[in-house]
């Protein structure tokens, strides 16, 4: 787990390695210094933090994993790294160890970053900011515009950290032995076909932050921010009556975004709870909506700065989610079977709408595909808003089949489930070639 500088002598833990302990799990966790001070902000200094974690943060991870080896070498097998980070292969055939790649986001996007040399045959990498052009040739996907493209796709950031570190992972993620795939075979089936047919190697084994198996009321949190209790207020409000609005826990955007929402927000005369980091705009900057405008909400409005999302997306009174399109956020929405307002930002943002939008239908774009660069009106805001949350659109009843085939893959006998058993089946095969009675259990 990569973390800012600590003590090390801290040894606080967080619950959920406790309980899983308690429950007869050995899970346990540490952190490696990122090289830091604890007083150096890394949101405003992002390319330079970026940047160290591109160039010196692999040694530090190389010591760890050596010394870990070192101090029990018959425990250490496999190790599996985010594909993001380009020196998960390197580490693992340097210390003699199967490596596992495990892709956070949708196949699509992974697909179209692995696919860079194609879109450069046909001229759409890197694709120029302001064409829009519909990309019909690449084998598993269906026709998707330029627009949609991830933005270090594009010429605008060809030159950024962004793209580097894209770069340099997608030029050493074939050399993995295993890669892991945060999504479920029957959301993207072709695209996980065509990545067969090039890497034979992909398991899709998602959504790996849901399960049916979790209790319902628990104190165990899975976030480092506090959470806000909306429990109350959103029992208070009718069903499908509120608009649930959050951008995420790392994308930043502008005060005019958050200003026009807000008032968009306000005109529509839904009930909504909005999440508003107080980092949303930038680290030094907390004061980032209109002044009055909590006072104006009065009962309609609940602004908050974190909650837990499953919770919130899944309380009755939650009629639809005006979200950034992160992936987490994507599938807790289906997992929930709640329908989406899209308004992406950055990194796969745009993309991930386009699954939401044109080939689920299981959401509408706030943007109506519009660069966001472009800027949004409050009166559209307002627009939308209110026509989402009033209409029997049939959003509500494709993501109704989104969510059974959610649900299912994890299900004893669901393609997820089934995927994790035949990589446990393929990785046991890799670490023990030769001992049977091993792979017997």
């Amino acid at each position: 787990m990569l973390s800012k500088s600590q003590n090390s002598n801290d040894t606080s833990e967080f619950d959920v390695f406790s309980k899983a302990r308690e429950s007869g799990l050995d899970i346990r966790y540490t952190t490696i210094n990122d090289g830091f001070p604890i007083e150096f902000d890394r949101d405003l200094h992002l390319v330079e933090y970026r940047e160290s974690l591109l160039e010196h943060f692999p040694a530090r991870v190389d010591e760890f994993v050596g010394s870990i080896i070192e101090f029990n070498p018959s425990m250490v097998h496999f190790l599996v790294v985010d594909t993001i980070f380009h020196w998960g292969a390197y580490i693992a055939k340097k210390h003699k160890l199967v490596s596992v790649s495990f892709w956070t986001e949708p196949a699509l996007v992974f697909y179209l970053a692995n696919h860079t040399e194609i879109l450069r045959e046909n001229g759409h990498f890197p694709c120029k900011d302001n064409i829009k052009e519909e990309i019909n040739y690449l084998p598993g996907i269906q026709t998707i515009s330029t627009r949609d493209l991830m933005p270090y796709l594009k010429e605008a950031e060809i030159n950024t950290i962004n793209y580097k570190v894209i770069y340099m992972a997608f030029n050493e993620v074939e050399k993995a032995n295993f890669i892991l795939y945060n999504t479920v075979q029957e959301l993207e089936s072709d695209t996980i076909s065509a990545l067969n047919k090039k890497i034979q190697k992909n398991y899709a084994i998602g959504p790996m932050n849901l399960s049916k198996n979790l209790p319902k009321n628990t104190n165990v949190t899975k976030s480092l921010r506090f959470e806000s209790d909306c429990a109350q207020w959103l029992d208070s409000k009718p069903p499908s009556s509120i608009l649930y609005v959050s951008f995420g826990s790392l994308v930043h955007t502008s005060k005019q975004v958050l200003e026009e929402i807000a008032y968009g927000l306000l005109l529509s005369e839904v009930n909504f709870i909005w999440v508003v980091r107080s980092d949303i705009v930038s680290s030094i900057d907390a004061e980032v909506l209109p002044t009055g405008f909590v006072a104006e909400v009065k009962d309609k409005g609940l602004i908050i700065p974190w909650c837990n999302q499953i919770m919130v997306l899944s309380n009755p009174a939650v009629g639809g989610f005006l979200t950034h399109c992160g992936w987490n956020s994507i599938l807790e929405s289906i997992w929930c079977g709640t329908p989406m307002i899209c308004y992406p930002i950055t990194y796969d943002q745009p993309t991930n709408k386009k699954l939401v939008v044109d080939d689920w239908k299981i959401g509408i774009d706030l943007c109506d595909g519009t660069s966001i660069n472009s800027g949004i009106k409050r009166d559209e805001v307002a627009k939308k808003i209110k026509t989402f949350m009033s209409a029997s659109h049939g959003s509500k009843q494709e993501i109704k089949k989104l969510r059974a085939i959610l649900h299912r893959a994890i299900e004893i006998d669901g393609s997820s489930e089934r995927n994790f058993d035949q990589f446990v089946k393929d990785l046991k095969e890799k670490i023990y070639p030769n001992n049977e009675e091993i792979m017997a259990n």
